[in-house]
C-alpha cells in the first residue's frame, strides 16, 4: 500500500470548507501518515480494530483542535489502512 491520503468529498463541504479544500487535505493527509508510521512503529500484535482506534486517535491528536473535533473520517477506509499496518503493508 502507498501512503495515506485524506479526500474530501466535495458534496459534504459548505463553501468554506469548499475554499479550503486543498490545504485542509494536505493537513489531514500529513497527519494521518504520521499516526500511520506512529501506530506501525509501536505494532505488537494487536487486533486490526485496535490499530484503526489507535490510527483515528492518533491522526486526531495531529490535528488543531477545531478540525479534530469535525474530523469524520470513513471508518471503512482508515481500517483499511489499520490493515495494511497489521500485514506490514504501510511504511
Amino acid at each position: 500500500m502507498s501512503e495515506p491520503h485524506v479526500t474530501l468529498d466535495p458534496s459534504g463541504l459548505d463553501p468554506v470548507q469548499e475554499k479550503l479544500r486543498g490545504p485542509l487535505e494536505d493537513q489531514l493527509t500529513s497527519a494521518l501518515q504520521a499516526a500511520a508510521d506512529r501506530v506501525r512503529a509501536g505494532y505488537a500484535g494487536e487486533p486490526v480494530e485496535e490499530v484503526c482506534r489507535r490510527l483515528l486517535d492518533e491522526t486526531r491528536s495531529g490535528l488543531h483542535p477545531d478540525i479534530a473535533a469535525g474530523f469524520q473520517p470513513d471508518m471503512d477506509e482508515f481500517c483499511r489502512v489499520a490493515v495494511a499496518i497489521v500485514r506490514g503493508e504501510v511504511g
